[in-house]
């Protein structure tokens, strides 16, 4: 017996359907050891991982297209790990990160479910310096910028994981934040560009953004 209800899902692709064994909705809490408490998530926060939101489809329809060859991917803040799934499913070099204590069992679960290889996962925060993660080609991520201090906490992670030609995707539903994080980004060298995407005829028009950013390396 589960100590929290869950929802089995699928979600079609132009190629790929993924299989998601998530929360059943935002009501569901189980933390019997503390062990999210003591990472500073609370009761209302808890579910937020487990289930599917619209920045992460969003992120994931993009992922469907996105030209892997050679590159070496994170998926910052990974959640339900969405688009790290469909990325493995496409035999991406895909890793995956998220805070939450939580969330690497239920995307090694997902895994299984969709037959594929492990996913490297590692939980950890924004915050931690010492996370032996390495630097990518790729960092993508959804719905990140929940609070000021993200803009910080944020651009500096992705600068210290990032090579020095980069390029970061991330979806924004529009929590006021995402300026001034461009800012920053721009800061530390990228260019920046957004849009909003495609309309899709199954859900409400998405209010928020697509931010990349490209770092590309300077020829002496």
């Amino acid at each position: 017996m589960f100590p929290f209800r869950i929802l089995y899902q699928t979600i079609e692709f132009k190629e790929f359907d993924i299989h998601l064994r998530c929360l059943r909705d935002k009501n569901q809490f189980s933390d019997p050891f503390g062990e999210a408490e003591a990472l500073g998530i609370s009761d209302a926060q808890w579910s937020l991982f487990g289930v599917v939101w619209e920045s992460s489809r969003i992120l994931a329809d993009k992922m469907q297209d996105f030209d892997i060859q050679g590159k070496r991917i994170l998926e910052v803040g990974c959640g339900i790990g969405l688009s790290s799934l469909l990325l493995n499913a496409r035999h991406a070099d895909i890793t995956a990160t998220d805070y939450h204590p939580e969330a690497g069992n239920f995307l090694a679960k997902n895994t299984d479910l969709n037959h594929g290889k492990a996913i490297p996962f590692l939980r950890t925060g924004w915050h931690d310096q010492h996370n032996q993660l390495g630097t990518f080609d790729v960092i993508i991520g959804s719905d990140l910028l929940y609070e000021q201090n993200h803009i910080a906490l944020l651009s500096e992670f992705i600068e210290q994981h990032a090579e020095d030609e980069c390029e970061v995707i991330i979806v924004d539903p529009g929590r006021g934040n995402h300026a001034k994080f461009s800012k920053k980004m721009i800061e530390l060298g990228f260019s920046h560009q957004q849009y909003k995407p495609e309309p899709n005829d199954d859900a409400p028009a998405f209010k928020g953004v697509v931010l990349t950013y490209l770092r590309k390396k300077k020829h002496k």
